[in-house]
């Protein structure tokens, strides 16, 4: 089985609720992607949105590490496992979506619109960037599209919302192969 259809099994096996949320991680991360083609962003950043949370497919169960408040670094373990796979285009925002929330929580606003689960993430994942960690992450070469992309990731948790199939993206998928 190559990686692409690999992937699109983890999504259609993947009947788990993404943790602490409504929807599964498979619906979490379909609307993400589909607020970033909504968003008219490039196709490497869609197809970062579509994997940002593929580290919970690979991790045994996400879900109780947060209930013992441990940080399973999804982003680091999808990343490291999508490399031998993926452009850096689309590694990069993967890699630091979760940096991207702790520097956005800094802002009081966007600290509020997190769900209680991001909170909760939040505080296992490092919590909220403090100056220093803000100046260097602004000067991450991925930073815009990590940003953009934890940004679609708050608003992707919607039950019931008519989503794409996850074979409308093999193609995208494909062509984002190394």
């Amino acid at each position: 089985m190559n990686i692409v259809d690999k992937i699109i099994s983890f999504y259609l096996n993947n009947k788990s609720l993404y943790i602490g949320e409504k929807v599964t991680m498979s619906e979490h991360m379909i609307q993400t992607a589909m607020l970033a083609e909504k968003a008219k962003c490039s196709t490497s950043l869609v197809c970062s949105c579509l994997l940002h949370d593929y580290g919970h497919f690979i991790l045994e169960n996400p879900n109780l590490l947060v209930k013992k408040m441990k940080d399973g670094k999804h982003e680091e373990v999808g990343s490291e496992f999508l490399k031998k796979y993926f452009i850096k285009d689309v590694l990069g925002p993967i890699k630091y979506h979760v940096e991207a929330k702790r520097y956005l929580a800094r802002s009081e606003k966007y600290y509020h619109l997190l769900s209680a689960a991001s909170k909760l993430s939040l505080k296992i994942q490092g919590g909220i960037m403090d100056k220093k960690e803000a100046e260097e992450f602004e000067n991450n070469e991925f930073f815009l599209d990590s940003v953009k992309l934890r940004k679609f990731d708050e608003n992707a948790k919607k039950p019931g919302l008519k989503i794409k199939a996850i074979n409308e993206y093999k193609n995208l998928l494909i062509s984002k192969l190394i």
